[in-house]
């Protein structure tokens, strides 16, 4: 027996489990029981599947949470806009108000979506215009090159 666990690689590891006080893992010693390693495969397939539920949940959750910090920060801001509007409006603030206003992110903010149509609109416009120019360099090439004859065919 001492014989036997002197070749055997895997004796350090199985004192080191023992020692710990529970045995060595079913993983490291395998089993050659068709039922066995069935079973073992089932279980894992439910670990794996409850990991994947569990990790979706989590990115959910972090999703959840960047929305949430991006309207709280959007909220801050409006509210931060509303504030300075107001001191721009009062009287005393009109006086020591600066001949130019700063410009600010957001005070222009409710013409974002009408910005970014426009933008749109002139990307679709150039890529239009350069897809037209392609086709007209094209046929113009085309124009340009020599036709080649054909043997004429006799009936």
């Amino acid at each position: 027996m001492a014989e036997e666990q002197v070749h055997d690689p895997l004796n350090f590891m199985r004192n080191m489990w023992g020692n710990m006080g529970f045995s060595l893992p079913g993983m490291v010693a395998p089993t050659f029981d068709l039922d066995e390693l069935d079973k073992r495969i089932k279980d894992m397939k439910a670990v794996e599947g409850w990991l994947r539920m569990n990790l979706s949940m989590l990115q959910m959750t972090i999703q959840g949470l960047e929305m949430q910090r991006t309207t709280v920060g959007a909220v801050q801001a409006m509210g931060q806009m509303a504030k300075d509007s107001v001191k721009a409006m009062s009287p005393e603030a009109a006086a020591e108000a600066p001949a130019e206003p700063q410009a600010n992110a957001f005070s222009e903010a409710a013409m974002w979506p009408w910005q970014m149509m426009q933008q749109m609109r002139d990307q679709m416009q150039q890529s239009a215009e350069a897809a037209a120019e392609a086709a007209a360099s094209a046929a113009t090439e085309e124009a340009a090159k020599p036709k080649a004859r054909r043997p004429a065919v006799k009936k």
